[in-house]
């Protein structure tokens, strides 16, 4: 076990008061001036605490932060400010907890609030010296949502914060090929509330040496404007899904020396394509909230993630489940598990197959919804994507639904390009196409929200639904349809039908339990390996049918309607 480091330790690492800690709209500020601010507003927080920091402009969350250390109080970091957060924050911290803010209209009911107004215009006091804070002391709590979307307080000490920043300052230096990061400048997508963002962005300034860039730009365009409007080397810090909607967007970027992504792996292509867009290397960040950043890879280069410093990793057996993989040593105050499945290649290295609560099984087949979300969004036109395990089971099998953002693909399209990544049993039966996905500010997509999103996606009585089927070469009717000339039959494409209709709970209750069959029309031959793409219309008005085409590679070769058996009938 690594013990906490209790001597004293600095605010700020060894560097040249008058570079720049920050930009601000393209405009430096000073580390003497960062120190002035910290020492103006030290004094006018209140003598108890916690602080909660609220502040979004990193430069304003700093100034709180350093503030806030420097009083004595630790800093609480919710994953938001919506007022049921702060609630639970008031009833589980109580009434000594006040707010640290930058925006001049939030409410904070119940907390005192210490608004962080700009006063970088001021003169620094050049006499201005770095505080020291005792390494014992608890300086944050993470109350980041997490994967489940269950808010749990993550306590950091100063000292476990300084050697987290320590050993991932001395990895990037080694990949940058340069002695220190001084003059580096970090631009990044992520809120500063989360570990992520608090570790490679603040902190990685504060006490590694370089600056940052205090906004938090997010669409694509005012990511590029951020980035061209501070100086060479820059550093992109961000996650998958901003990654891929920057690059998505075709936008020309200007020239980025290191792209940090962390959250959830990344595909090597998408990797790739980010290197080729701005010139630099990008390395994948591995870590928890619990355990702080771990581990890196370089993701064009290797799938084999190797620790910080001394960290090592170590398999123990499980009470009830799977192995647990433990992290410890360095700046890690206690052995930690992580919820993931890895493979250990030795102390340092390893491979990373998804999160433990996330492994599937299907038809007696395993996998990971991480996996297979990984080769859903590798399909050129998926914008973004995720899988989904719904609770029913059907026939005795439980079938993955895909979700989509893929406006110029069709669901056989997907389906025919998953049929080449992923083994039979987890290739979706059903695609549902939507405009987007209700991810965190991290772009995080929650356990908890993506359960809601597909069980109302699902639930929409009124929306069309596509799904794909893959029809087997060898199906065994095939022997008798005909020899020579094999065909699946029409009553086997329209239970095809009927059984896509009972996988959505809207129509479903639609149409009842005994739904009739008012027309159908074959216009095309369903051949051996064909893709099946089955579009589902519910109708408007009295009627309450459902309308269906089926689509035989690109071809109509069904269409029809159910309807509801009449309650006279």
């Amino acid at each position: 076990m690594t013990t906490t480091d209790t001597s004293f330790l600095p605010l700020l690492a060894d560097r040249d008061p008058d570079a720049p800690l920050a930009w601000r709209a393209g405009v430096p500020v000073s580390t003497r001036q960062f120190l002035a601010d910290v020492a103006r507003f030290a004094p006018v927080l209140p003598g108890e605490g916690p602080a909660v920091n609220l502040c979004v402009d990193r430069y304003a969350f700093a100034v709180s932060l350093g503030a806030a250390l420097v009083r004595g109080h630790a800093s609480l970091l919710p994953p938001d400010a919506r007022p049921d957060t702060l609630e639970r924050l008031l009833a589980s911290g109580g009434t000594s907890l006040f707010a640290l803010t930058d925006d001049p209209k939030l409410q904070t009911p119940g907390m005192q609030r210490v608004f962080i107004e700009n006063r970088s215009s001021l003169e620094g006091d050049a006499s201005a010296t770095v505080p020291s804070i005792d390494g014992a002391m608890h300086a944050a709590s993470l109350l980041t949502s997490g994967s489940t979307g269950v808010p749990q307080p993550h306590a950091k000490t100063w000292g476990t914060l300084v050697g987290d920043v320590k050993v991932a300052v001395e990895r990037l230096c080694r990949v940058l090929e340069r002695p220190t990061l001084e003059g580096v400048t970090l631009v990044a997508t992520v809120p500063v509330q989360h570990s992520y963002g608090l570790e490679s962005s603040v902190l990685l300034a504060m006490l590694g040496g370089a600056a940052f860039e205090s906004g938090r730009p997010f669409f694509p365009a005012d990511v590029a404007q951020t980035l061209a409007s501070v100086p060479r080397p820059r550093a992109l810090v961000t996650t998958p899904f901003h990654l891929k909607t920057l690059l998505l967007s075709g936008i020309a970027l200007p020239p980025v020396d290191l792209i940090l992504s962390a959250t959830a792996p990344l595909s090597p292509q998408l990797a790739l394509q980010a290197e080729q867009a701005m010139g630099g290397v990008l390395l994948e960040i591995y870590g928890s909230t619990e355990s702080g950043q771990v581990a890196t890879r370089r993701t064009t280069e290797s799938e084999v993630w190797e620790t910080f410093g001394e960290i090592r990793v170590r398999a123990e057996p499980a009470e009830g489940g799977p192995e647990r993989f433990i992290f410890e040593g360095d700046f890690i105050p206690e052995p930690t598990p992580m919820a993931d499945v890895l493979e250990l290649l030795d102390e340092q290295r390893f491979r990373l197959f998804g999160r433990a609560n996330d492994l599937i099984h299907v038809a007696g087949r395993r996998s990971s919804l991480a996996h297979l979300n990984y080769h859903l969004n590798s399909i050129a036109g998926v914008e973004d994507g995720a899988f989904w395990l719904p609770d029913e089971v059907a026939d005795g099998v439980v079938r993955p639904v895909a979700f989509v953002v893929a406006p110029t693909l069709s669901a056989g399209e997907i389906i025919a390009a998953l049929r080449q990544r992923l083994e039979p049993v987890f290739v979706p039966r059903r695609v549902v196409q939507v405009k987007a996905f209700p991810r965190e500010g991290t772009g995080k997509l929650t356990v908890r929200a993506l359960r809601e999103f597909a069980l109302a996606q699902l639930a929409d009585d009124h929306t069309a639904v596509q799904m794909a089927l893959a029809v087997p070469a060898d199906h065994p009717v095939f022997a008798g349809h005909f020899p020579g000339q094999p065909l699946l039959p029409g009553a086997l494409v329209l239970a095809e039908v009927m059984e896509a209709i009972q996988r959505v709970p809207a129509l479903v209750t639609r149409l009842g339990s005994n739904p009739t069959l008012a027309a159908a029309k074959f216009l095309a031959p369903v051949r051996p390996g064909s893709t099946l793409s089955i579009e589902l219309q519910p109708e408007a008005g009295a009627g309450r049918g459902v309308r269906f085409d089926v689509r035989c590679d690109g071809v109509v070769a069904v269409s029809g309607r159910w309807v509801a058996v009449p309650e006279s009938a």
